[in-house]
């Protein structure tokens, strides 16, 4: 990657994580996919895993790892009724998801087709994780609402 990229997404990052932490909630910036699977893995601990159709999880390796190792992953794919899935999901320890957009200032946009990431993001698990990718990041509400 270009080190004018890095150094732009080293700086905006941090206002992001800004804006994200003054939503009382703990903003984290991974430079790469390695990085970002590491602080995954570290927040989600051990217990159950619940996951939204999360593309950004999948391009990290994170699907596959709670596929893969010693995790109790909810795994939607698996399960032949989707919402029985998604009903166990808001019992899970930890809910994973993507944003579709996230303002320079903090403030995440989810649009869903049927309410089940936004629903559990909202009243599902204590602990959600967030995964937004730098390709994500608009100017305001009115870009991030078009982007998403």
């Amino acid at each position: 990657m270009d080190s004018m990229i890095i150094k732009r997404n080293e700086l905006l990052a941090r206002k992001l994580i800004d804006g994200v932490n003054s939503r009382n909630m703990t903003g984290h910036y991974a430079a790469n996919r390695e990085e970002a699977l590491k602080i995954a893995l570290e927040i989600i601990g051990n217990g159950t895993v619940g996951m939204g159709g999360c593309k950004s999880a999948a391009d990290i390796g994170l699907t596959e790892k709670l596929r893969t190792a010693d995790y109790n992953f909810i795994d939607r794919d698996k399960y032949e009724d989707k919402r029985k899935a998604m009903l166990e999901t808001y019992d899970a320890d930890v809910f994973v998801a993507g944003a579709n957009a996230i303002t320079e200032d903090g403030v995440m946009v989810f649009i869903d087709g049927n309410s089940n990431r936004v629903s559990a993001i909202a009243q599902g698990p204590k602990k959600v994780i967030i995964l937004v990718g730098m390709n994500k990041v608009c100017k305001d509400i009115d870009s991030a609402m078009k982007r998403a």
